[in-house]
C-alpha cells in the first residue's frame, strides 16, 4: 500500500468525530431498488446534528488545535453546510468562530450558522469568493483558517463516512456514488475505500455547470471555473484544492455529471422512500448513480449513494417540484398547433384520451391557428415519439420543449395577455376534483358553439384541480349558458368584473 494511503487509513482510524457526529445509518430504498433493479443504499448523512456531513471533518481539524491556536478563534469560507459544522465545533470547544459566507447562500444555512454562536460575514457570489475575503480576514487578524476541504484533517474526518459504509455493508457492494463541490469528501470517503476494499468502485458527481474537478482532472492540473451554477449551492466551487485534486485523480474510479431536472428528480427519490427533503447537493449521489445504472444498463448489483445534506429552503421546493416531472422523465411538455376554429379542443382532447394532463394553457391570438401549451404525464420518453404521432395524425403539429430552459423556466408561466379577438368573452374560475381524465371531462362538456378564448390548468398535486377559461358568448345565449355552469356540478366564481382581468387579459 502506497504510503499517502496508509498515513490516511490511520488517519482516518484515529480522526475524532463522534463527540459532535453520530454514525449514520445505511439504509435500503426500497422503491428505488424495485424500480432501477439493484439494492440501493442510503447513507443518511442529512440525519447528523447539522443535517450535513461537514461536522465531521470540521470537528477533527479544531479538536486537534493547541489551546493557542484555539484562543485566537477560527475562519472558515463556507456555503453553509461546512459553516455549520465549524460553529458547532466552535461553541462545543469553547472558541470564537468567525464565518465568511456568499451572499447566495441560503437564509437557513446563515440563520442555522447565528444560532449555533458563529459571526456570520455575507459576502461574494461564490465560494471562492468568500474563501478569498476570508483569507484577508485570517492575515489581519490572526485567525486559525479551517478549510472546508484540502486539509488532511478535515479529509480523514470526511473518510469515516467510507469507513461506516464498509462496517455497515459486509456483503459485496459495486459502488459508491459521491457528490463534489471542492472534493474533501469523496477524497476522504475514496482513500479509506481503497485501503480496505479496492474492489468497491467510488464515482464522483458533480453539477454540468459546477464541473471544477472533472474539468481539473481531464487538464491533468486544478483549475478554476470562471462561473458556476448556484442551483446546487453546496457543490459551487470554481476551484477544487491541491490535496483533494491529487487524491481524487489517484483513487476515484468515473465521474458522473447530473444536471438540475436529475437532482431535483433525486430529491422526490429520496422523499419517497425516506420522507426526509435532501438539499440539491444532498441528492447528487442518487442522480448520478441513477445515470450511472442507466448508462452501464446493472442489474442486480449492491450500489450506495451518500445523502450528505438536507438544508434546503423551504420556497425552494416549490421549484424543485415543478422540475422533478422533467428530471425524472414523467412529464412531456408540448406547444400543440390546432385549427382556431370550433371543435379543435374536442379532437385535441380525444387524440390525447386517457393520459393524464398536468399542465393545459391558451390564449386566442390568431383567426387561423391556436397554439397551445401541453403538459402530459408519461411512464417516460419512450411515450414522447407516439404522442406526436398521434396528434400529427389529427393535423396537429407539436414542438417538444422538455428540453427548452425558456419555457420550463419562463413561458409555461407566460402564455395568455391581451387579445383584439375575444369579444363577447366571459371568465370562469372552476374547480374540480383532481382526478385523471377530469379536466378532459370538463373541456368535452362544453357547447360546441361556445368558443374558447382563454385557458388555463396546472397540476399542482392538490385533491381540487382550478382552471381559468374564457368563452366568448353571445349575449342572446347567456341564459343558456349560466344553465350550464348550475348543472355542471364544479365550484366556480365569474371573474369577468375582476379589475385584474381587465387590467392585463381583457
Amino acid at each position: 500500500m502506497d504510503h499517502r494511503l496508509l498515513d490516511y487509513l490511520q488517519r482516518i482510524l484515529n480522526a475524532r468525530v463522534y463527540d459532535v457526529a453520530v454514525e449514520s445509518t445505511l439504509e435500503r430504498a426500497e422503491k428505488l431498488s424495485a424500480r432501477l433493479g439493484n439494492q440501493i443504499w442510503l447513507k443518511r448523512e442529512d440525519t447528523q446534528p447539522v443535517h450535513s456531513f461537514k461536522l465531521r471533518g470540521a470537528y477533527n481539524k479544531m479538536v486537534r488545535l493547541s489551546p493557542a491556536e484555539r484562543d485566537r478563534g477560527v475562519i472558515c469560507a463556507s456555503a453553509g453546510n461546512h459553516a455549520q459544522g465549524v460553529a458547532l465545533s466552535a461553541r462545543r470547544l469553547d472558541c470564537l468562530a468567525v464565518i465568511v459566507m456568499p451572499v447566495t447562500t441560503p437564509r437557513l444555512k446563515s440563520d442555522a450558522v447565528r444560532a449555533l454562536g458563529g459571526q456570520v460575514i455575507l459576502y461574494g457570489d461564490s465560494y471562492s469568493d468568500a474563501y478569498a475575503h476570508a483569507r484577508e480576514l485570517q492575515e489581519q487578524h490572526q485567525y486559525v483558517f479551517v478549510h472546508p476541504f484540502d486539509d488532511p484533517d478535515v479529509i480523514a474526518g470526511q473518510g469515516t463516512i467510507g469507513m461506516e459504509i464498509l462496517r455497515q455493508h459486509q456483503a459485496p457492494l459495486h459502488a459508491v456514488f459521491v457528490a463534489i463541490g471542492g472534493g474533501g469528501l469523496i477524497s476522504g470517503v475514496a482513500a479509506y475505500i481503497k485501503a480496505v476494499r479496492p474492489e468497491v468502485k467510488v464515482i464522483g458527481v458533480q453539477m454540468a455547470d459546477s464541473d471544477a474537478m472533472i474539468q481539473s482532472i481531464q487538464a491533468g492540473r486544478p483549475i478554476t471555473l470562471n462561473e458556476v451554477g448556484l442551483f446546487s449551492d453546496g457543490t459551487a466551487v470554481k476551484t477544487v484544492g491541491d490535496e483533494t485534486f491529487r487524491l481524487t485523480r489517484e483513487l476515484v474510479d468515473d465521474f458522473v455529471t447530473v444536471d438540475t431536472d436529475a437532482v431535483c428528480a433525486a430529491i422526490k427519490d429520496a422523499f419517497e422512500d425516506t420522507r426526509s427533503i435532501l438539499e440539491p447537493a444532498g441528492a447528487m449521489g442518487i442522480a448520478g448513480m441513477k445515470q450511472y445504472l442507466a448508462q452501464h444498463k446493472l442489474q442486480g448489483e449492491s450500489l450506495a449513494a451518500i445523502t450528505c445534506g438536507a438544508n434546503v429552503n423551504f420556497d425552494r421546493l416549490r421549484f424543485v417540484a415543478e422540475r422533478a416531472e422533467a428530471g425524472e422523465e414523467r412529464e412531456a411538455l408540448l406547444a400543440v398547433t390546432i385549427p382556431e376554429e370550433r371543435g379543435s379542443f374536442r379532437r385535441l382532447c380525444q387524440t390525447i384520451g386517457q393520459r393524464n394532463v398536468t399542465e393545459f394553457s391558451y390564449r386566442i391570438s390568431d383567426l387561423q391557428e391556436a397554439h397551445v401549451l401541453v403538459g402530459l404525464a408519461i411512464s417516460d420518453r419512450g411515450d414522447v415519439p407516439q404522442i406526436h404521432q398521434a396528434l400529427a395524425e389529427q393535423g396537429f403539429p407539436a414542438l417538444d420543449l422538455v428540453d427548452d430552459e425558456l419555457s420550463k423556466e419562463h413561458l409555461r408561466y407566460m402564455v395568455g395577455g391581451r387579445s383584439r379577438l375575444n369579444g363577447n368573452e366571459r371568465l370562469y374560475r372552476f374547480e374540480f376534483p383532481e382526478r385523471p381524465g377530469a379536466l378532459m371531462r370538463f373541456l368535452t362538456s362544453m357547447h360546441p358553439g361556445w368558443n374558447i378564448s382563454l385557458f388555463h390548468y396546472r397540476n399542482q398535486g392538490a385533491d381540487y384541480g382550478r382552471i381559468l377559461v374564457g368563452i366568448q358568448v353571445p349575449d342572446e345565449e347567456l341564459a343558456d349558458f349560466h344553465t350550464f355552469v348550475e348543472t355542471l356540478g364544479y365550484r366556480c366564481s365569474d371573474e369577468t368584473a375582476n379589475p385584474v382581468y381587465h387590467l392585463f387579459l381583457r
